[in-house]
């Protein structure tokens, strides 16, 4: 090292300051908006989700922005603007019929990939949304899917690194292993606790093993982001978020928990689903 130079952490360090830098920035925003009401709290949503487009195009069709994904990103806004409204059926009804059309235009070999896109990045925004509208339990429904899954991933990370272990699919993600699995799951149950016994009228048991659950659900649909991109040839979706890569690298884990999330709530009461997946009476 010359005179002046000034010291560098090791690369590992480096990566992952940046990697927590972005992911406490993007945190902020989402809860910041989520705290706001609904109105900004869907056009956070709506505009990660025409990203999410973007990116899913990107693997599956080597395309930008093309024909196909201005359709799913229309349906994207007007499944959002439509569930905040208290219309998300219609919603759903906007993201299938982008996912139809999709199909259509990419026809051949890769069609049904095109139309999963919508779907990607459709269902996760209309879920966030429509659970968010259910009143108070709404902003507490969606604060805890989103607690629970930023957990699951730290528990992960943390209980891979130094447990180690077994690999859990290294096919698809060679760095995964049992313990980052079991980690994540006990943070997300131990989210779950926290939110029992921080607010009144919730089940201890009920939101630790939705905790769990989530946690479980989340790592899955991680594991499946990685299985499309290892499939496609791609590392990262996008470069958009330093040290992550694109929206698709940070919520494939959220994407899949608050779907599971919405057809519970939907199965459980339609009409009360943030109260039906905190299990309030």
């Amino acid at each position: 090292m010359t005179d002046g130079d000034t010291p560098r952490a090791p690369a590992p360090m480096r990566d992952l300051g940046l990697r927590v830098a972005s992911g406490v920035a993007l945190a902020v925003v989402v809860l910041a908006a989520l705290w706001a009401g609904s109105l900004p709290f869907a056009i956070v949503v709506g505009l990660v989700g025409i990203v999410v487009a973007w990116e899913w195009g990107r693997i599956v069709r080597s395309a930008g922005i093309d024909a196909i994904m201005v359709i799913q990103a229309v349906a994207v806004a007007a499944g959002v603007i439509l569930a905040a409204r208290g219309l998300a059926g219609l919603g759903f009804i906007a993201v299938v019929v982008a996912a139809i059309i999709s199909a259509l235009l990419a026809f051949g070999e890769r069609g049904h990939m095109a139309a999963l896109g919508a779907l990607y990045a459709g269902l996760p925004a209309l879920a966030l949304v429509w659970l968010h509208r259910d009143g108070s339990a709404g902003f507490l429904a969606v604060l805890f899917i989103l607690l629970a899954v930023w957990a699951t991933d730290t528990g992960a990370y943390f209980a891979g690194r130094l447990i180690g272990g077994p690999k859990l699919k290294p096919s698809i993600s060679p760095n995964k292993t049992w313990s980052g699995l079991a980690g994540g799951i006990v943070s997300g149950a131990l989210v779950g606790i926290a939110f029992a016994l921080a607010r009144s009228g919730l089940s201890l048991g009920h939101m630790m093993v939705a905790g769990a659950l989530l946690a479980t659900v989340s790592q899955a649909g991680d594991l499946l982001e990685s299985a499309l991109k290892r499939e496609y040839g791609v590392k990262d979706a996008s470069t958009l978020i330093p040290g992550h890569g694109g929206f698709m690298d940070r919520i494939d884990g959220l994407a899949a928990a608050v779907v599971a999330a919405a057809i519970y709530a939907i199965a459980a009461d339609i009409q009360a689903p943030a109260r039906a997946l905190l299990g309030l009476n």
